[in-house]
């Protein structure tokens, strides 16, 4: 096997075992209301909206992590790395209001 092959191979054993134990979270948006309104996760793992809604939605870090889209009947994720608690709303509904807990 060639070097370059050989280093390919190592890269992606190395990119499952980093994500190997990570999790999905799942978030649904229902009636303008994120349903959990609070989830806890770890680092590494992934949140999963899906908007139930007939209209968008969208899911904004209050401490500009993330900003995420989501349309009608779709979906949107973002992976969480940084430990700490991460307060989040819908830019087009204020009242919507989630959290999420990251641990390390």
């Amino acid at each position: 096997m060639s070097a370059r092959r050989l280093w390919a191979a190592a890269v992606v054993a190395a990119a499952a075992a980093g994500s190997a134990g990570a999790a999905e979270h799942r978030v649904e948006i229902k009636d303008v209301a994120f349903v959990p309104g609070r989830v806890s996760v770890h680092a590494g793992d992934r949140v999963v909206w899906t908007n139930a809604d007939i209209v968008a939605h969208t899911a904004t870090a209050a401490d500009h992590r993330f900003d995420v889209e989501i349309a009608p009947g779709g979906t949107g994720q973002v992976t969480l790395r940084r430990p700490g608690t991460i307060a989040y709303t819908c830019r087009y509904h204020p009242n919507m209001r989630g959290q999420i807990v990251v641990r390390p």
